[in-house]
C-alpha cells in the first residue's frame, strides 16, 4: 500500500478533472452524466493499481473530445499545455477517441478492433477499464434490446482481446456480461 500511496502523491489531476467537468450536463442512457463515468473509469483503474500518471490523467478526460468539444478548453493545445503529461495525455486520449472523417463515424467495430488490437498498451488498459464502467452503468439501463447489443458488442469485439491485456480485467468483464445477461431474461 506504501508503494502505491507512493506512485500516486507527486501527480496532479486536478487540471484534468477542472477540464473533465465539461462532461457534467451530458447525460447516459444510464441516468448518470459523463462526468462520473470518467471518474468511475479512473477509479476502476486504481482498484486494478494502475498507477501510471499518464493513464490515469487521459482516463478522467477519455470521452471528452466525443462528448464536449465544443466546450470552452476543450482543445488539443489546452490539454497538451496542462502539464508536462499533457501531449502524452492528449495523444492517449484521441488514440481512444472514435475517429470521424468528413463527418462519417467510424464504425463501433471497426474503433473497438483498432483500440483493442492495434492499440498502444495505455489504450488498451484505457479501453477494458471504460467498458467495465460502461457494463456496470447497464444495470440501470431499461433498455433491454440496446443492453442486449452492447453486451453482444462486447463479447464479439472485446472479449476477444481482454485477456491478453489483462487477464484480472478480462475476468471481471466477463463476471459483469454474464451477471447483465441473466439480468436480461
Amino acid at each position: 500500500m506504501q508503494d502505491l500511496e507512493t506512485s500516486l502523491a507527486n501527480i496532479t489531476l486536478a487540471p484534468y478533472i477542472v477540464k473533465a467537468m465539461a462532461l457534467i450536463g451530458v447525460r447516459r442512457r444510464s441516468g448518470s452524466n459523463m462526468f462520473r463515468h470518467q471518474i468511475s473509469t479512473m477509479g476502476i483503474l486504481l482498484d486494478y493499481k494502475v498507477t501510471d500518471p499518464v493513464l490515469l490523467k487521459a482516463s478522467v478526460i477519455h470521452d471528452l473530445f466525443e462528448d464536449a468539444s465544443t466546450m470552452p478548453g476543450v482543445t488539443e493545445e489546452e490539454i497538451r499545455g496542462i502539464d508536462a503529461d499533457g501531449p502524452a495525455v492528449y495523444e492517449l486520449v484521441m488514440e481512444v477517441t472514435i475517429r470521424s472523417v468528413d463527418g462519417v463515424r467510424e464504425p463501433k467495430s471497426e474503433y473497438l478492433r483498432r483500440v483493442l488490437r492495434d492499440g498502444s498498451d495505455r489504450a488498451r488498459v484505457l479501453k477494458l477499464a471504460d467498458r467495465i464502467s460502461n457494463i456496470i452503468s447497464l444495470g440501470f439501463v431499461h433498455d433491454v434490446a440496446f443492453v442486449k447489443r452492447y453486451l453482444r458488442e462486447t463479447k464479439d469485439h472485446i472479449l476477444p482481446y481482454a485477456e491478453k491485456i489483462n487477464p484480472d480485467m478480462f475476468r471481471e468483464l466477463s463476471d459483469l456480461v454474464a451477471n447483465r445477461e441473466q439480468m436480461c431474461e
